[in-house]
């Protein structure tokens, strides 16, 4: 199984970025998938969660409506646009996957996770 986390760069407050998630050596849809943050010095944080089928997502409080979470499926694809970014988002981000059921909740506890990519560096200039 492997997670591959890309898009990650050097942008300005304001900017936008999409970061990919591509997904290999599992049935993706049967997982849901998050994304997690650790900035230099801070504690890795939740920062989004989408369901099997992308009808079900979760924020963290600061990044609600700046954020979007969307998966596809036939591409074994999650993806995370990043809105109106902020120096506060300076961080590498990393996706995980969980097996859920259908109608399970999104776990925002990184210790659900199964399987991680290895981060993509984003950094945001003010």
């Amino acid at each position: 199984v492997q997670l591959q986390a890309s898009g990650g760069g050097l942008v300005q407050a304001g900017d936008s970025l999409r970061l990919s998630c591509a997904a290999s050596g599992l049935t993706f849809s049967r997982y849901s998938v998050s994304w997690f943050r650790r900035g230099v010095g801070k504690e890795r944080e939740f920062v989004a969660a989408i369901g099997r089928r992308g009808g079900d997502t979760e924020y963290v409080d600061h990044v609600k409506g700046r954020f979007i979470i969307s998966r596809d499926n036939d591409k074994k694809s999650v993806y995370l646009q990043m809105n109106s970014l902020k120096p506060e988002d300076t961080a590498a981000y990393y996706c995980a996957a969980r097996a859920t059921l259908v109608t399970a909740y999104l776990s925002t506890d990184a210790d659900d996770y199964t399987y991680w990519g290895q981060g993509t560096l984003v950094t945001v200039s003010s």
